[in-house]
């Protein structure tokens, strides 16, 4: 069954695409984006999108999955599923099993309540009380709006590694937009893990394991 991935960047549509091509080569995946969604949803919040992302969802005869992290609530009322929910679930895991604290960073203001709200709920499934840090990144996110992905993904990396010092029984540092997932390999060296949600999300999708 084909799915469809609705994205409201044009970066994660080439991302995704990639990336498909990477683990699952020839798996059906359409992509639509839609940035003016996102534009709307920030000047008037989501609801102001709900009709025409209701009409989005429902004109696909397939699973679709929302790559945006404002969007994402909405979004999975009325049907899709988010690409955010795998990789929270696996920070749930690994703050779980080492008993310790998760780093939560976000670039954008409107983000921040959908992630901490779907984290929570990871985090309840595991049945431990975790400590979770938020970290705002948001006076870089005009460099994403900008095209500018090298500086954005750069700087994403130096404000986490710095960041990571001050956490006590750091057990894992989320980046909460998928947007962000280039710095994680930028900090492949901090010796904790650094979850994206684009590879995690697509993987647990296309139900490769």
């Amino acid at each position: 069954m084909a799915h469809m991935m609705l994205h409201t960047a044009a970066l994660h549509r080439d991302r995704f695409k990639a990336l498909r091509d990477a683990i699952a080569p020839g798996t059906p995946l359409s992509h639509k984006v839609r940035p003016d969604l996102l534009a709307t949803a920030l000047d008037q919040g989501p609801e102001a999108v709900r009709d025409e992302l209701a009409r989005l969802i429902a004109a696909v005869d397939g699973p679709v999955i929302c790559t945006c992290t404002t969007l994402g609530p909405l979004a999975e009322e009325l049907g899709a599923r988010r690409i955010d929910t795998p990789m929270m679930e696996e920070a749930a895991r690994l703050a779980a099993a080492g008993e310790g604290t998760i780093l939560l960073a976000y670039c954008l203001d409107s983000t921040l309540a959908p992630s901490v709200d779907l984290l929570d709920r990871a985090l309840a499934v595991q049945g431990r009380k975790t400590q979770v840090h938020t970290l705002s990144l948001a006076p870089f996110w005009a460099l994403f709006e900008a095209g500018q992905q090298e500086a954005f993904e750069a700087v994403i990396a130096t404000q986490l590694r710095e960041a990571a010092k001050s956490v006590d029984d750091l057990a894992v540092i989320v980046l909460a937009q998928a947007s962000m997932a280039g710095a994680a390999p930028r900090l492949a060296d901090i010796g904790t893990p650094v979850l994206a949600s684009p590879e995690i999300g697509l993987r647990a999708f296309l139900d490769l394991g």
